[in-house]
């Protein structure tokens, strides 16, 4: 129980110093991960909960708050947990990829020390190592506006969290162990809302109010389709961004993606069906939630409702009318149009192409001809300890090979602090993709089918495009963002296809200031973990 005593240790040490100094608020989390039986989708199988939970329990925050996460690994593995569009500022050691921390033993514990600053917004959490990600530990993180920071929209009646997601009845070792082998997974089994199919999540309105869900897409790889029976949808939060109030019948959510809607329950007191449903695919996958009016006199009934499947069109069309509201205030007074980005000269351009090929007779998949493979060694610590031979700057180019081929590397790119660079997310290949950066938001400025150029750059939204950290690349198209390296740090660059990530569709960007001071990146955390070559040293 030692590690106990000294977490609470912390507690109070934080708490005395937040009292005397009035520091940002302290909010603790105790978490015990474990696995157990679930029943998703009616079918017994191993799950990862937390503190017994599944999903994990929901984070509440407000703008700057200090985030003390224990969490103990009751698994009989190594495990850790990554905090989906959390930026870490200057602080990428706790990011949660084995990239930047080294994972938490079976047995022992780790205490994540994060702070949400100027952020607001909907993320979510999930486990980032193996294939732990097909088995649950993931959870809804909500950071609110400051009290005295105007909202563009009234406090709504309640505020939910829908965790939606493709799903697999396969336990998550065997669906790692195909992949391992060298073989490709079969389609996920399934849907889920909130952990569970279908008409099993209630969530109950009462007539005449208005209700925020932020909606998350946790799952594989499959872009969804979210639907409310009869009801609109008002958008107004994109990952941490006040959008233009428009309003849909549906609304497209890839993965990895995160959205708040406003709905009103101004229709007749009955029961309607949420509904969720796979895009792009061959074979549609569908399940439901109950809109439940607390005086509602009939239960769902009839057909459920249908949405867009296979229409790539229909889905760009939507995505450009997505943007920033720049009127609003963000975690800040001043408003979110107050940066002029579009007025900011680019020092650099980025192109990464994504590709699949066989490697020694195994699938693999990469970007720019290259596929990842994890070092021994965390790559923050190999940089911050200056260990050889555990990476090399520039493993990966800007630009695509051109060759079909792939190698195996720890691809690290780098990139000079307080750059501005555009970055743009080819997809010569038939699916949909979806591309994440940590540490980040970036300004989605342009997105089309066919083969970028400069000449692309002619139509590129430079006045309110929507700032995120994970954008979808539509088939044989390409996405163009544009990001203000600020946060020194090693980040992943990744895609949210989750079977891709594992098999090596991602890279990490080594944003680096030679200044070394703290004002730009903090010193490594003294409860730090340490391994592979690391192992041994002092964490200060």
């Amino acid at each position: 129980m030692g590690f106990t005593w000294h977490f609470v240790a912390i507690v109070l040490a934080l708490a005395l110093v937040t009292l005397v100094n009035g520091e940002d608020p302290y909010k603790f989390f105790e978490w015990n991960v474990t696995y157990g039986d679930i029943y998703p989708l009616g079918v017994k199988q191993r799950g990862i909960l937390i503190n017994g939970q599944f999903p994990g329990p929901e984070i509440y925050s407000v703008t700057n708050d200090n985030l003390i996460i224990n969490v103990h690994n009751s698994l009989p593995e190594p495990f850790l947990l990554t905090w989906n569009g959390v930026q870490q500022r200057r602080n990428s050691y706790q990011d949660g990829v084995y990239g930047t921390t080294c994972p938490i033993p079976p047995g022992k514990n780790f205490t994540y020390t994060l702070q949400v600053k100027d952020q607001i917004g909907s993320f979510y959490y999930f486990p980032s190592l193996a294939f732990h990600k097909a088995a649950g530990g993931f959870g809804a993180i909500k950071i609110l506006s400051r009290p005295r920071i105007p909202v563009p929209f009234p406090e709504p009646a309640a505020d939910y969290s829908v965790l939606i997601g493709d799903w697999y009845t396969l336990d998550h070792k065997r669906l790692q162990a195909v992949l391992d082998y060298g073989h490709r997974l079969p389609n996920p089994h399934g849907l889920l809302i909130n952990g569970r199919g279908g008409n099993d999540t209630w969530f109950t309105v009462e007539q005449g109010k208005t209700y925020r869900l932020r909606i998350s897409n946790v799952g594989m790889q499959n872009s969804l389709n979210f639907r409310i029976q009869g009801h609109q949808m008002k958008l107004v939060e994109v990952e941490g961004t006040h959008t233009v109030q428009t309003s849909y019948e549906s609304l497209d959510i890839h993965v990895g993606q995160s959205l708040s809607v406003l709905v009103t329950a101004d229709q007749a007191p009955q029961d309607y069906y949420i509904v969720t449903s796979t895009r792009f695919t061959s074979k549609v996958l569908t399940s439901t939630a109950v809109l439940h009016y607390s005086n509602s006199g009939r239960q769902v009934s009839g057909p459920i409702p249908g949405g867009p499947t296979i229409q790539t069109g229909w889905s760009l069309s939507q995505a450009r009318t997505i943007r920033t509201n720049l009127t609003a205030s963000g975690p800040r007074p001043n408003p979110q149009g107050s940066y002029h980005y579009g007025l900011v000269p680019v020092s650099r351009t980025i192109r990464l192409s994504s590709s699949a090929a066989q490697v020694n007779g195994k699938q693999r998949y990469g970007v720019n001809g290259v596929s990842f493979i994890p070092a021994d060694t965390p790559l923050k610590l190999a940089d911050h300890f200056k260990i050889d031979g555990v990476f090399k700057v520039g493993s990966i180019q800007d630009n695509p090979t051109g060759l079909k081929s792939l190698y195996l590397d720890t691809a690290v790119m780098g990139a000079d602090f307080r750059a501005f660079v555009e970055i743009v997310f080819e997809n010569p290949e038939n699916i949909v993709q979806s591309w994440h950066l940590d540490g980040y938001y970036f300004w989605v400025v342009g997105m089309d089918g066919g083969k970028w150029s400069p000449d692309s750059r002619k139509e590129y939204n430079l006045v309110d495009a929507v700032s995120r950290h994970t954008t979808q690349v539509y088939p044989k198209s390409w996405t163009a963002v544009y990001v203000a390296l600020d946060n020194v740090g090693m980040w992943n660059v990744r895609s949210q296809f989750w079977t891709r990530q594992y098999l090596g569709q991602q890279f990490y960007l080594r944003v680096y200031s030679p200044v070394g001071s703290v004002r730009d990146e903090y010193p490594l955390p003294r409860n730090a973990l340490l391994c592979g070559r690391a192992a041994g040293r002092t964490s200060r």
